[in-house]
């Protein structure tokens, strides 16, 4: 969830801001009905009202929700706007939507069930010859020399002043990528097309593709980097794309183990995948590097995936096989007991006290015992 801060950064990056105004503006006629899907602190739902929506459904899962509900109060747009909070996919509207505005990308569009939510969105609530916005987003990488990036990434792991190994925390965060500020001199082979979200008809939320970039430059290559170009409507358009104007997302930066020496003429092929497994994505990229030579030589191979970016534990993965048999540890009871008090209408202050006489090395108060049955309730309750 963000914080409003992060949600202040939004509305105060020109970039983004202008580009969405200019859209509404282009979509939203007196009488339209909107959607506005992950709403935050409520600007896209505002400046509906102000352009003359009958009506705006504005839903966000957070608590964000009630700034935007008072914002909105102090706005004169209270009786217009409808605020749901839940996520878009489990909500039911009384009439579809003329316009359905969202950004729900992170530094990418591939962004936890951004997709998914989407295309459950123009199939449920889209009304014919609807607007979406944003309408697509087109994807570019590139290998880039960012060697002040790579140095923060590999330092910690690969010098200290204390004579300690700390490598096999390197080979980890090579298997993570960043959000990054890329420079467009930084960017040393041609960028290639990685693929296109037509949010009017996708449905898969995957995506995978191999890419060829040649090098353009002698230089030090450290990794891949990824952007987009959004397409909002006609003629309106933005980009995080390197040498552009700075926008709140950044440019996602795919490090690889080492870094490689290039020679204009080599060529760089990626194939890059994301894969939407639960609630996020998992990312691997395959990167080959060859030489300009007859004939031409493998300079390096990598293959990386995010699955390897994260410590994982034998004890851990075996109590997620098949064949396991669980048993509750105390924060299993305790939560398996709240929730079977919950179900059967007891109150939440009377099943903190049980929990604090029946749990009483885990719970010093029964204040405490509230706390956690309280973000129980906040997480599992209508």
């Amino acid at each position: 969830m963000y914080s409003i801060n992060s949600y202040g950064g939004m509305i105060t990056d020109t970039v983004r801001m202008d580009a969405y105004v200019r859209a509404l503006r282009q979509a939203v006629k007196p009488g339209s009905v909107v959607l506005d899907i992950g709403t935050g602190t409520g600007i896209f739902a505002l400046l509906a009202c102000r352009l003359g929506a009958r009506r705006v459904y504005a839903v966000e899962p957070s608590d964000a929700i009630d700034v935007a509900r008072e914002i909105a109060r102090a706005n004169g747009c209270a009786d217009s706007i409808e605020f749901i909070q839940a996520v878009s996919t489990e909500i039911a509207l009384p009439e579809r939507a003329d316009v359905i505005v969202s950004d729900l990308r992170g530094v990418l569009p591939f962004c936890e069930r951004h997709l998914p939510a989407i295309e459950d969105a123009r199939r449920r609530f889209l009304a014919p010859g609807g607007v979406l916005i944003p309408r697509r987003d087109t994807l570019w990488l590139a290998c880039i020399e960012a060697p002040d990036a790579y140095r923060r990434l590999a330092k910690p792991w690969s010098e200290n002043a204390y004579g300690l190994d700390m490598r096999a925390a390197f080979k980890l965060v090579t298997n993570q990528w960043d959000r990054a500020k890329v420079k467009a001199e930084q960017v040393i082979s041609e960028p290639q097309c990685w693929g296109s979200l037509d949010y009017t008809r996708v449905e898969n939320p995957d995506l995978a593709s191999t890419v060829n970039s040649t090098v353009t430059r002698t230089g030090t290559g450290h990794g891949i980097c990824a952007w987009f170009d959004a397409t909002l409507a006609d003629g309106i358009e933005f980009s995080n794309a390197p040498g552009k104007p700075e926008a709140v997302y950044g440019a996602a930066f795919f490090p690889w183990p080492e870094p490689v020496t290039l020679d204009a003429g080599d060529v760089v092929s990626v194939t890059l995948k994301a894969d939407l497994v639960g609630p996020e994505y998992l990312w691997s990229w395959d990167t080959r590097v060859v030489d300009r030579g007859d004939p031409p030589r493998s300079k390096a191979e990598f293959k990386q995936s995010s699955f390897f970016g994260a410590p994982l534990s034998p004890a851990r993965l075996h109590k997620q096989s098949a064949s396991h048999v669980a048993t509750l540890n105390d924060d299993g009871r305790i939560d398996q007991l709240s929730l079977q008090m919950m179900e059967s209408g007891t109150p939440l202050g009377e099943i903190a006290r049980h929990l604090a006489l029946k749990f009483p090395s885990r719970f010093a108060r029964w204040q405490d015992a509230l706390t956690h049955v309280g973000e129980l309730s906040a997480r599992y309750s209508r």
